[in-house]
């Protein structure tokens, strides 16, 4: 828990990221990124987003301004654009590095063609820290200079590392890991082009089992590191979940906060949807059935003596999918049907096609993703599955308990610390919200899909349950507040 540290005024923060929703998404770090500004505006804090542009981002700027300008970055000319978005996009106060030899490129941000990392992507994500560190040492054309820089993963990992090695004290730094398999690793022949400083390519600093480790850098560098949830800041120090940097989280714990996330209220509201054919709320909590049938009908789906599991997630080794698979005998013997919504590995998109083909009416799944076909999914399935080996956070699990879908989820990070089991205790205290498992097993997905099953035959307790699901305080309220005593106590 952070504490609180009094202040007069709150002051700046530079948000440094490679995506932010609801201008560039490919995951939730762009959730987190894009409503952190809001939820700390109400604190007091002036906060600007530091993007790259992406193409067609500049566009959706109110009015852009330049406020940098680099002859050469990283191999070719680069701006920074100022500009505000439009009411639509969420009214951010971005910064956009226009640097059109790393980033004006049509498809994924972060693969090529080929489906493979941009070759250059050291050098791309590299550039963005450097401009970020730029602007905390000498401030914007404007005047602004933020007194934190946020870093986000490991995309802007090298952020607090430039800080620090050129020797800038009065600004503090944070590095916030939204899942630290990803670790931002390139060949140590890149030392030069990275402009790092050779003497710390070492155990404590950037240096990685022989190559650079942006993300290493992060944690070695910056004044304080964050995670996405109490149990995955606990989770690190283990080498089950540590993925190799263990070691340096133990290292730096004092250091280490887990900092919940949160979701938007207004946007996940099963009231004011406009993608909810049938609004509802936790007082008429049966309308939600109507919702369910025209799901049904939607995914062509029969009807089932039990609950309507849904997935949307991508797919893969992760999020423990492979498990759902093996699982799924026992979820159609009780009388259950499975929606999939997600894309991913290869072989498990053409498991889940293959069980569709052979449970026609009881499976059915689409492969990609539509965000509007999701808000639908979560306010007409009945369960939501997140069987996840690790889950810094997850935000799939929060949109469900906002449209009374109850989780099933694995006993891991943000998972635990967001879901309530329906164990006998917390029924009888009123406070269930779903049904947790572990291990993280075919069997114990199996006895949580039996658990849930018997929960929804009694359709009395399953609605107190679904209420008491919507009533789950998931906002960006408390998060906020976290995020800002913690900024508070950076400053002093």
């Amino acid at each position: 828990m952070v504490t609180s540290v009094k202040s007069k005024s709150p002051g700046r923060v530079l948000s440094v990221a490679s995506e932010c929703a609801p201008l560039v998404k490919t995951g939730g770090l762009a959730d987190v990124v894009g409503a952190l500004p809001m939820g700390l505006a109400d604190k007091g804090w002036q906060l600007r987003t530091l993007l790259p542009a992406y193409p067609g981002l500049v566009d959706r700027l109110k009015s852009p301004k330049c406020l940098w300008v680099s002859k050469k970055l990283f191999g070719g000319p680069a701006q920074v654009l100022a500009g505000k978005t439009a009411k639509a996009d969420g009214g951010l106060d971005v910064l956009l590095l226009d640097a059109p030899h790393l980033f004006n490129r049509a498809g994924s941000i972060y693969l090529g063609p080929d489906g493979k990392d941009w070759p250059d992507n050291p050098q791309r994500f590299a550039a963005l820290s450097w401009v970020a560190k730029e602007i905390a040492k000498n401030g914007l054309s404007d005047g602004w200079r933020p007194d934190v820089l946020h870093a986000h993963d490991w995309q802007a990992g090298l952020a607090p590392a430039y800080l620090k090695y050129a020797g800038i004290d009065n600004v503090a730094s944070l590095i916030t890991i939204h899942n630290i398999a990803f670790q931002g690793l390139a060949p140590a022949n890149m030392i030069k082009k990275l402009q790092l400083p050779r003497s710390q390519f070492v155990r404590d600093g950037y240096e990685y089992w022989g190559k650079i480790s942006s993300l290493k850098a992060a944690l070695f560098s910056a004044d304080a590191i964050s995670t996405v949830s109490p149990t995955y800041a606990r989770e690190l120090i283990d080498p089950e979940f540590g993925m190799g940097l263990e070691g340096v989280i133990q290292f730096r714990q004092d250091r280490l906060y887990g900092i919940l996330n949160g979701v938007d209220v207004k946007t996940w509201n099963s009231k004011t949807d406009p993608e909810v054919r049938f609004p509802y709320g936790a007082r008429n909590i049966e309308v939600k059935d109507k919702n369910t049938e025209a799901l049904e009908k939607e995914f062509k789906l029969k009807k089932g003596t039990g609950p309507l599991f849904a997935i949307i997630s991508r797919l893969t080794h992760q999020k423990g999918l492979d498990l759902v698979l093996e699982a799924l005998p026992t979820l159609l013997e009780r009388g259950g049907r499975l929606i999939v919504l997600g894309s991913g590995d290869a072989k498990l998109e053409a498991a889940f096609v293959k069980a569709a083909k052979d449970n026609p009416g009881r499976v059915s799944v689409n492969i990609g993703y539509d965000e509007a076909q999701s808000h639908r999914i979560y306010a007409g399935a009945d369960v939501i599955v997140v069987p996840s080996r690790f889950e810094p956070c997850g935000l799939t699990q929060l949109y469900a308990l906002r449209y009374g879908t109850l989780p099933l989820v694995a006993r891991t990070g943000g998972l635990a610390d967001t879901v309530i089991d329906a164990n006998d205790a917390a029924i009888k205290a009123g406070v269930a919200t779903g049904v947790q498992f572990a291990p993280v097993t075919t069997d114990a997905l199996q006895h949580g899909i039996r658990r849930i099953c018997d929960l929804f035959a009694d359709r009395v307790l399953w609605q107190k349950l679904q209420r008491r699901a919507m009533a789950q305080p998931v906002g960006w309220g408390p998060s906020a507040q976290s995020y800002s005593s913690l900024y508070r106590s950076l400053i002093k």
